[in-house]
């Protein structure tokens, strides 16, 4: 419950993504530069904490030993999860690009068979492919109607070029955002804490976030001091805020599959917070009476996913290993 907790707390925090994407496009601020300031800016806040934890050296240590992968797995679960995003920012409202994000939590779920979990029997650990969590992928469904329904009120009238130039790109970012971390979890195996692996993910991908912001200077010249103001907002309360307490909640249960899929579902809530903001900041129009019914939706599934991952730790709880088999058996 409390991992669950985490992930509505983040993703009140990483709705200001969306909202403030959506307002600088409209001011007419490049995504280029939207895109690769906010990790710029993230690097000095995690170098520092990094430093003064006193755990630089174990970070570089662990990327030193297998950099392609610390690479790859980073652009992965940053770049093709972030520039994405602000992409679609351009051409769709944030209350599209905030609602087709939901898909990742759908998407969380099916990623399961890519992984293996450490499982102890009698003769010793073994590794054994990750399934689907069944349960878990219909309460993630049930959520997506939700988001379905509060969607319906603000698409009439939409473009067919604006929707798919606002839902194509936000697909791929729904599925690199937990393949990406997903990836990372398995890459540190616990050995680093959020805020290193952070730090270490952002660095990976400097590289190309220097070379989106050197297309963003080409092509639009530099940003305005309004765009760089709310860059920085949504490098504090995204980048930072949202991101380390969604890491943090997903490594704490990070060997349950299950578990994984309610912290991700707890990112549903997102499109709450858009919601809220965009009718207090940019005027958008009140859910409707089908909306409504769309967040009641939404809270009920919370709720299951909160049962559902309760009832799984209480039957891990339960298990004991009986001598001289090699199975786990359940009291």
């Amino acid at each position: 419950m409390r991992e669950i907790l985490l992930g509505i707390l983040a993703s009140m925090f990483f709705a200001v993504t969306f909202i403030l994407n959506r307002s600088m496009e409209l001011s007419g601020g490049s995504w280029l530069w939207s895109s690769s300031l906010r990790f710029l800016f993230m690097v000095p806040f995690l170098l520092l904490i990094v430093f003064f934890r006193k755990n630089l050296r174990l970070l570089f240590s662990e990327m030193s030993k297998k950099p392609l992968q610390w690479l790859g797995w980073s652009f992965v679960g940053f770049v093709l999860f972030y520039a994405p995003l602000t992409y679609a920012a351009a051409y769709g409202p944030g209350w599209l690009v905030a609602g087709t994000w939901q898909l990742t939590i759908v998407a969380g779920v099916l990623l399961g068979p890519l992984f293996y979990e450490r499982r102890q029997t009698a003769s010793g650990p073994v590794m054994v492919r990750q399934r689907i969590p069944f349960k878990a992928l219909l309460i993630s469904l049930l959520i997506m109607s939700g988001v379905i329904m509060i969607q319906w009120q603000q698409s009439q009238g939409i473009s067919i070029k604006m929707l798919m130039a606002g839902i194509l790109p936000v697909l791929l970012a729904a599925v690199a955002y937990p393949l990406g971390n997903r990836k990372m979890m398995e890459l540190c195996g616990g050995r680093l804490d959020t805020f290193q692996r952070i730090l270490g993910m952002t660095l990976a991908t400097m590289p190309f976030w220097l070379i989106i912001g050197a297309f963003g200077w080409v092509k639009a010249g530099t940003p305005d001091s309004a765009q760089v103001l709310q860059t920085f907002i949504v490098a504090i309360c995204s980048g930072l805020i949202a991101t380390t307490l969604f890491f943090i909640a997903t490594d704490k249960v990070r060997e349950s599959q299950a578990k994984l899929a309610a912290v991700e579902a707890a990112q549903s809530t997102q499109v709450l917070f858009v919601i809220i903001g965009e009718v207090l900041l940019l005027s958008s129009p009140f859910p409707n009476s089908l909306a409504m019914l769309g967040l009641f939706i939404i809270v009920l599934g919370m709720l299951l996913h909160s049962y559902y991952s309760r009832k799984i730790e209480m039957k891990e709880e339960a298990k004991i290993l009986v001598p001289g088999k090699d199975k786990v058996v359940k009291m």
